[in-house]
């Protein structure tokens, strides 16, 4: 990979297309709460009126969770184009939070310095707020460097703060779904090389909890 690689940066969440429409709160750097992360990533309450959006219906989740229950337990290598486009289309209205973690040069290591975001990341899903939910860890690459290289290096990166999450905050393997997009959806389109397309994003794909 590249020099810029170093600065790879991991942000929780969803498609560079829909983050201006979706719920999550972008937020830039390591100094990232844990309550920061729960208020982005709990389910809104859907309670007004019958314009509460697809996710509102019974039969639209039911999809999606039979959807869902394809890819746990799947080794993110194994996700076929189809089934990463549509994670990335569920993922599109989910909650959200964009966090900032890097990792070491050319590497899938955590890098010291974004520990801290990964542990309060860790104590975010572990909390009661959250429980029951479904989550997609998804690790994205800037466009600099070859495309089977970049999909490999998202995939191992999303596998690696898995990883972490279930080893340390002993968080469900299979409420953790992991995919990786390479360079295929850039967040800044114009300069594909900026470090904010290197992240991993992480979605509340489940709104079971949104009543609370």
């Amino acid at each position: 990979m590249t020099r810029f690689d170093k600065f790879f940066g991991l942000k929780a969440i969803t498609l560079s297309a829909a983050l201006s429409m979706t719920a999550g709160l972008a937020l830039a750097g390591d100094n990232v709460s844990t309550g920061q992360i729960l208020d982005a990533l709990k389910p809104k309450p859907a309670t007004r009126g019958l314009s509460a959006g697809p996710q509102a219906d019974p039969a639209v989740q039911a999809k999606e969770s039979t959807f869902l229950n394809t890819v746990r337990n799947r080794s993110t290598r194994s996700l076929s184009t189809g089934e990463r486009e549509q994670i990335a289309e569920l993922a599109a209205t989910k909650p959200k939070i964009d966090l900032e973690i890097q990792f070491d040069y050319n590497s899938a290591d955590i890098a010291k310095t974004s520990v801290p975001s990964v542990q309060a990341l860790g104590k975010a899903l572990s909390d009661p707020a959250l429980k029951g939910s479904t989550f997609v860890v998804a690790g994205h690459t800037d466009a600099t460097g070859g495309e089977e290289y970049n999909q490999g290096l998202s995939e191992r990166r999303a596998d690696t703060i898995k990883k972490y999450l279930v080893q340390n905050y002993g968080l469900n393997g299979t409420d953790l779904v992991t995919v990786g997009y390479g360079k295929t959806k850039l967040k800044d389109t114009a300069n594909g090389a900026d470090p904010i397309n290197r992240r991993v994003q992480v979605v509340n794909m489940d709104t079971k909890t949104a009543s609370k």
